[in-house]
């Protein structure tokens, strides 16, 4: 694993994700945000959140095995989710979850969470990028 993660001492340990990550490798991986699409391009678990949390991460980690890396080698996150309230914690934190289980991962990693009006499809409500580095 070329990704070491790590809390700030003396700071609250946050719940779902790390303070820090620090990579080490020598190919960095960008992927584009990932959203809630089969293989055929049709909207999964649509006006889901928790369903579409879980595609979006289960496609997260397609990309990332389409280029030799894993969720191990995820140094951060960026998650999008569309009208954000923290009301809607729940259902995010059981799509990763779900995700996790479904792929065997531990799914914490330094993370951004951005509330945006809209995405790209009225469909999507969630779109997760992902920052990885191979040794």
């Amino acid at each position: 694993m070329s990704v070491e993660l790590s809390n700030v001492p003396g700071r609250v340990e946050p719940e779902g994700y790390v303070h820090v990550g620090v990579a080490t490798g020598s190919k960095t991986v960008y992927l584009a945000g990932q959203v809630s699409q089969d293989a055929e391009g049709a909207t999964v678990a649509a006006g889901d959140l928790a369903g579409q949390t879980e595609q979006a991460l289960v496609n997260v980690a397609s990309a990332l095995d389409s280029v030799g890396a894993s969720f191990g080698d995820v140094a951060k996150l960026t998650i999008y989710v569309v009208d954000w309230e923290p009301a809607k914690m729940e259902a995010l934190f059981a799509g990763v979850g779900a995700a996790a289980e479904k792929l065997g991962v531990d799914p914490v990693k330094p993370a951004t969470l951005i509330g945006v009006a809209a995405l790209f499809e009225p469909d999507y409500l969630i779109e997760i990028e992902a920052t990885a580095v191979l040794a």
